[in-house]
């Protein structure tokens, strides 16, 4: 794929609002193709794209959205960068596993919150779970985000280029403070160690693995635990599904729904920050939290 063809189909992305990760995943599966056939994607046939597809499906055994999403890559290459409206690719239609995700307990967060041995490390995971946030998200956040009048996070730009506000509990403004005084982050919240640019997805990432384990919870899944877990345990607490679906930016409240397989049913009310046990309040009280070294 060459430099000319890339910057035209990302200019192509962006002038239709296409995100970030969209451009992304796009640029990287049209790269795959040229690859496959060592030919720039200007010189291939629809048949030679539709045999592609059908490589990724049967030898290499991706997975169907996975295949669908870089069907959906050379439709938009071939359709508005190349102008051949009249190309079409497909694949078999597939039923997608539907998997619930594991959810942590109320317990089982706050022994994570406690297995975190640095000050910032623990803000943040405190962060994706009170707010129930992506990881990309709470990287995002600036000292801006925090709307103390209101008592909410403001996360801007998030998944569709939405704006949408979450829960800032005040026992987590009190973590957050003391974080403050410690770091003196002066753009980002979460910044890296020069401050110039906000830590890594791939960064938090480790870190939650990193007290998972110490934790010694064997659960599945990466640091978007933190993010069912806050949405199941709302639901628990008895908040009503249109709210969770605002607070966590769902577009349509089917996707939010299925929470309603994993959760039990508690009468409790509040942020979820707030219905843990009080291993929480010992794991962020300023004698535990010593700061270490920025990472």
């Amino acid at each position: 794929m060459s430099t000319a063809l890339r910057k035209q189909m990302k200019a192509d992305m962006i002038v239709r609002g296409l995100s970030a990760n969209t451009q992304e995943a796009y640029i990287s599966a049209v790269i795959g193709l040229s690859r496959y056939y060592h030919l720039s994607p200007v010189l291939l046939s629809q048949e030679q794209v539709q045999h592609y597809l059908y490589h990724l499906i049967i030898e290499r055994k991706l997975s169907w959205s996975t295949t669908n999403q870089a069907a959906s890559a050379f439709r938009f290459l071939f359709h508005h960068t190349l102008k051949q409206s009249s190309a079409e690719f497909t694949i078999p239609h597939r039923k997608v596993p539907q998997k619930l995700p594991e959810i942590l307990s109320r317990e089982e967060v706050a022994r994570i919150f406690a297995a975190c041995l640095n000050l910032k490390h623990r803000a943040m995971l405190m962060v994706t779970y009170a707010a129930g946030l992506r990881a990309s998200e709470t990287c995002a956040l600036k000292l801006t985000s925090i709307d103390r009048e209101r008592m909410m996070f403001r996360i801007e730009d998030s998944k569709g280029g939405k704006d949408r506000y979450s829960l800032l509990p005040q026992h987590l403004l009190d973590t957050l403070s003391l974080y403050w005084r410690a770091f003196r982050p002066v753009i980002w919240l979460f910044p890296k160690t020069d401050g110039s640019r906000p830590i890594d997805v791939s960064q938090i990432q480790k870190i939650f693995y990193a007290a998972k384990r110490r934790a010694g919870i064997t659960k599945s899944g990466g640091i978007h635990a933190l993010r069912h877990s806050f949405a199941t345990h709302l639901l628990e607490a008895g908040v009503d599904l249109p709210t969770i679906q605002k607070l966590m930016g769902h577009n349509h409240l089917s996707t939010t729904a299925r929470y309603l397989h994993v959760a039990v049913s508690v009468a409790v009310t509040g942020s979820p920050l707030d219905l843990m046990s009080p291993l929480t309040s010992k794991a962020t009280s300023p004698q535990k939290a010593k700061p270490q070294p920025q990472q």
